[in-house]
């Protein structure tokens, strides 16, 4: 199991790329799960000059971009700047790129509306060969159309598992999803990235404008995750790749949030620790 620690940097909103940089140095790890929207440092607008700069930045720094997260509305190959934003990905070595996401709504049969989705995947499928860049699906609870191991194979099998991915979230998939062990196994054909965040299911009192209930991000440890499971299946499944830290505390100042990625990945390395001596 030869893992590559990456953070996501949705939460240090605000900071440049030498900023995340020093950050990411700060938490331990060796790359980004970089957020590529409106609103950060590289964005859909710049993204064929600042995305290549930022890699050679991370890259003099001794970190990586294994990883890159678009857009929440970035689920259609026909998006104006699909093209340009796989292109640059292919420029700067980018390894991965996330989609948005689809929301299963009553307006139209799931299995239309999966029907749909395969479609703009063999899309998908196009600009990841052409450009050298796995798109992956993310496990996200709630009415995604991904939202657990057997609903994402839905959407991938049958695509070709060099450019067609599965992002597994431990996290979502311990309030939704299989047994962890089960989870990983349905999708380790395509397992290409992991989400490493804990939650918890609370009462709906709220909804979000998909219909999510309302749930907490814990620390790792002290959510429903069964982190000794996960990290007892990656290695049986000889896992190989990034596994991004999503550090999810909303609200908290940055600073914080950097605290609290320290200790998530202390506290997973204290797992792999754990199950090699067992």
């Amino acid at each position: 199991m030869k893992l590559t620690y990456i953070m996501f940097t949705k939460h240090l909103e605000g900071m440049d790329v030498s900023g995340i940089i020093e950050s990411l140095q700060s938490v331990g790890v060796q790359g980004a799960d970089l957020c590529v929207r409106e609103g950060y440092p590289v964005n859909p607008d710049n993204i064929d000059k600042a995305l290549p700069e930022a890699a050679k930045q991370f890259e003099a720094a001794g970190l990586c971009i294994p990883l890159v997260t678009a857009p929440g509305d970035f689920n259609r190959p026909d998006i104006d700047y699909a093209e340009r934003y796989y292109g640059a990905l292919g420029e700067a070595g980018v390894a991965h790129v996330k989609l948005g996401y689809w929301h299963w709504s009553d307006a139209k049969h799931y299995w239309d509306q999966l029907d749909e989705i395969r479609g703009w995947m063999e899309g998908f499928e196009k600009l990841s060969e052409k450009h050298g860049v796995k798109t992956v699906v993310h496990n996200h609870s709630g009415k995604s159309m991904g939202l657990n191991s057997c609903a994402v194979m839905n959407v991938v099998k049958g695509f070709n598992p060099e450019h067609i991915g599965v992002f597994s979230d431990p996290g979502h998939l311990s309030i939704c999803g299989e047994p962890i062990e089960m989870a990983l196994d349905i999708v380790r054909e395509y397992l290409s990235v992991l989400a490493f965040k804990d939650l918890i299911r609370q009462r709906p009192l709220g909804r979000t404008v998909q219909g999510t209930p309302t749930g907490g991000t814990m620390r790792l440890g002290q959510g429903f995750g069964d982190w000794p499971a996960v990290v007892k299946t990656l290695d049986q499944l000889n896992f190989e790749g990034p596994v991004s830290f999503h550090s999810e505390y909303s609200g908290e100042p940055i600073e914080t949030v950097i605290d609290l990625a320290r200790i998530d990945v202390r506290f997973f390395n204290a797992m792999r620790a754990e199950h090699e001596s067992a």
